[in-house]
Parts: structure tokens; sequence; C-alpha cells
């Protein structure tokens, strides 16, 4: 298939993919590290110092291999991972011969999605809004040339101010918008910090912006929203059940994967969107047997906790 699909066939892939995104059992793999945090995932990896330099094309090897090792094993795959969010160097690179989104899709039955924000603004208003985006509507164009599904782009709230969650919001579905324009499903992704001494408060204020934005969604436009763990059970249900939200999906978010776990099991409709918790117990030094039945764990853990209730 690679980029040579017509428009109709391309249009019932992604109709394929649509379905599994918004009605299979499972969770998302974030493994959407980018430059900034890479360094970061590879040290909790295990990866000695002298095999990579940060910044350079040796820790973009490496980091690839990581992924490489995690996305070939047998566990990982269609029956219990939904998708896998990827970052733009790693949708560039192949996986056994095949474009990475490719190989995620036609070898393991996994949906795939592009990180496409670049970081975060500065601080205003208890906010961090995205920083701009220069560059968007090529990476969209290339992200569909490669047969991606989605994208995913992060904001982060730390207090209560309502102006600045509105802008947060308002941030999130003016980019949205653009990339389903561009034929691609958004993932909103406005984190609540969880150490925030007003984390209920907050959540309480994001949940009806959200549900402002998404009644104001026409029928041809859908999203899907990554949000922290919420503090009360079952707060993000409306949004679940919005005929405009595909899924609701959760960061862990600074909890230990069993945390998260524990209270993704309580909220009705969530599934899992984990990065950190994904790589907890795997290491470099690890035979591939440890390795497999590690991640196989993993996967089943966050598998059993995103189909809770």
């Amino acid at each position: 298939m690679g980029n040579l699909l017509a428009k109709d066939e391309k249009m019932t892939l992604f109709d394929e993919m649509m379905k599994k995104a918004a009605s299979a059992d499972g969770f998302l793999a974030a493994l959407d590290q980018s430059g900034g945090s890479t360094p970061k995932a590879l040290k909790a990896y295990g990866v000695p110092d002298d095999k990579f330099v940060a910044g350079e094309e040796s820790m973009y090897d490496m980091v690839h291999e990581m992924r490489t090792r995690m996305i070939t094993s047998p566990a990982f795959s269609g029956e219990k991972v939904i998708g896998a969010i990827l970052f733009e160097n790693t949708m560039d690179r192949e996986i056994e011969g095949l474009p990475t989104g490719q190989y995620l899709w036609e070898k393991k039955g996994v949906v795939p999605f592009i990180k496409c924000d670049k970081g975060l603004a500065e601080e205003k208003d208890g906010v961090q809004l995205m920083k701009p985006i220069p560059g968007l509507d090529e990476l969209l164009k290339k992200s569909v040339s490669k047969n991606m599904f989605g994208t995913k782009m992060r904001s982060v709230i730390k207090t209560a101010n309502i102006d600045g969650i509105k802008a947060i919001v308002d941030q999130q579905f003016e980019v949205g918008k653009q990339i389903i324009e561009a034929g691609l499903c958004p993932i909103l992704e406005p984190e609540v910090d969880i150490t925030s001494p007003e984390k209920e408060k907050i959540e309480d204020i994001l949940k009806e912006e959200l549900m402002k934005g998404l009644d104001a969604l026409s029928d041809t436009e859908n999203v899907m929203i990554k949000l922290s763990l919420p503090t009360k059970v079952n707060l993000y249900k409306e949004l679940i059940d919005h005929p405009r939200c595909v899924r609701v999906v959760a960061l862990s978010g600074g909890y230990s994967r069993e945390e998260a776990n524990e209270i993704l099991a309580k909220q009705e409709g969530m599934i899992a969107s984990f990065s950190r918790a994904m790589l907890e117990g795997l290491s470099y030094e690890q035979s591939q047997e440890d390795f497999d039945k590690t991640i196989a764990a993993t996967i089943d853990s966050i598998y059993k906790a995103s189909k809770a209730p």
C-alpha cells in the first residue's frame, strides 16, 4: 500500500482504523518521547551513557532500537494494544523493512498516531500552552502519506485559572480542526498537573470547557481526548459519551503503573495511553526472553485496567 493508495482507498483505511480506535478493547501505547525527554527515557531503560550522545543521531538510533524491541515483541499486538503514538523521527524510520506506521498496522494490527506539537510555552495564567507549530501542514501531509491515523498534542494546566483553561481548550480545538481538515484524527491533550493542590477544581472547569468545544464541532469533526486520571471517579463520563468524542484516554502523568491502573480501573469507558508506565520493568540489559515476559505482563495489566469496570 504505502503511498500508492487512491483517495477512496485511503478513506477505507482511515475508516478501518477509526473503527478500531473507537470500539476495540485495549489501550494506546505512548511511544512518543521526543528530543527533550528521550535521554531520561533511555536512562530509565538502562542504556549506558557511552552508547549515545544526547541530541545527536546516536540517541535517536538507540531510542528507535528500544521502540523496535517493544513493538516487535510478541505481546505487542492489536489484540490488546489499540494504537501507538510515535514521534516524527520514529515515523520516518523503518521496522523490519517497513515504515514504522505501516509495520504497526499491517503486521501488528495497531493504529499509528504521530506526536505533532513542538513543546510547551512559558507558563501564563496558570497554564502552559503549546508553542507555535511551524511546518504543521507539511507534517500532516507527510503523516497522511505514511498512512498515520491521528495526531497527539500536549499542553499543561497547573492552576484553576478559568482564563488559562479556556485558552488551553481553545488552542487544542483550533489546531485539532486543522488536523481534521488534513484527514487525520487529533488527540487533544490538555494535561492536568497531578501535583496541583487545585487538581479537582481544575478538572471540573476543564470538563465544562471540553464539553463546549465538543458541542461546537460539526457532525463530520471527531476528536479523541487524552486527560490526566481524574480525582472524581467517572468525572469524564459525559465526554466519553459525547457523539463527537471517539475515545477518552488517560495519561499516567507521574503515577506509578500500579497506581495509574488502580485509578483507571474505576473509570467507566476510559482507557490508558501510558508512556513512562509502559517502560517500567523493561531494561536494556534484559535477555529477550525476560524482556518479552516483562512487556507481556505490563500490557496485560494495562489492558485489564482499561477494560474495567
